[in-house]
């Protein structure tokens, strides 16, 4: 069983802070992106692939305003208090996801040693290129572990988002976590990851129009 880093999530305190500060900060302003009924969120999203890490995207997101209350906590800690404190002065790497083709048995593994990942949620986004269909793993309290270094899980059904995106002149070249249990890490199998035991959560480093960017976490 193995998982391959799908995308990093920056979270906004709303949608337009979060475009201003990637087109300040790496150089190029996404448009691509869109709603998540699901969750009462929406998203700008770009291609951040590159020889280690295919597949890679980048994602802004961040609670729709126009969206009814999803009656549950929301994804990547959205709804707590103090990450929205913190949102409010800036935009922050929060997160990263790993896709896999087995998600039920990469769940049950985390579960066996103690991690509780939470329970597949089917989720869908529209695109000008028709829906996008995935499941993830989402806790009832939208918690993230380990800081939010342990990768959510998510499992694609049919096109993923980079199959239509355009080049970004971004790519993500190496990618740090910190806290993760030795045993998740080994059950994951994530190519090209750097752990560690001290730091923040999550270090990633982009080349970007502007030059590396080096983004971590809280």
């Amino acid at each position: 069983m193995s998982a391959d880093i799908d995308h990093l999530v920056i979270a906004a305190a709303t949608l337009e802070q979060g475009v201003a500060w990637c087109e300040a900060a790496l150089g190029f302003r996404p448009t691509a992106g869109g709603r998540h009924p699901l969750m009462g969120t929406h998203n700008r999203v770009f291609t951040i692939a590159s020889p280690g890490f295919p597949g890679a995207y980048f994602e802004i997101v961040a609670i729709d305003p126009a969206a009814p209350p999803p009656g549950r906590q929301r994804w990547f800690g959205l709804d707590e208090p103090a990450l929205q404190t913190s949102l409010a002065q800036q935009p922050r790497l929060v997160h990263v996801v790993a896709r896999t083709k087995q998600l039920d048995m990469l769940r049950w593994g985390l579960v066996k040693l103690g991690l509780d990942p939470g329970l597949p949620l089917a989720a869908r986004r529209e695109t000008p290129q028709g829906r996008l269909q995935w499941q993830i793993l989402v806790r009832d309290d939208g918690a993230l572990l380990h800081g939010g270094a342990l990768p959510t899980l998510i499992q694609w059904q049919g096109s993923h988002p980079t199959e239509t995106l355009p080049t970004s002149g971004v790519e993500l070249r190496a990618l740090h976590l910190v806290g993760v249990p030795a045993a998740a890490r080994q059950l994951l199998g994530l190519r090209n990851v750097s752990f560690g035991d001290a730091g923040p959560a999550l270090r990633a480093v982009l080349t970007a129009p502007r030059g590396e960017v080096v983004l971590e976490s809280a």
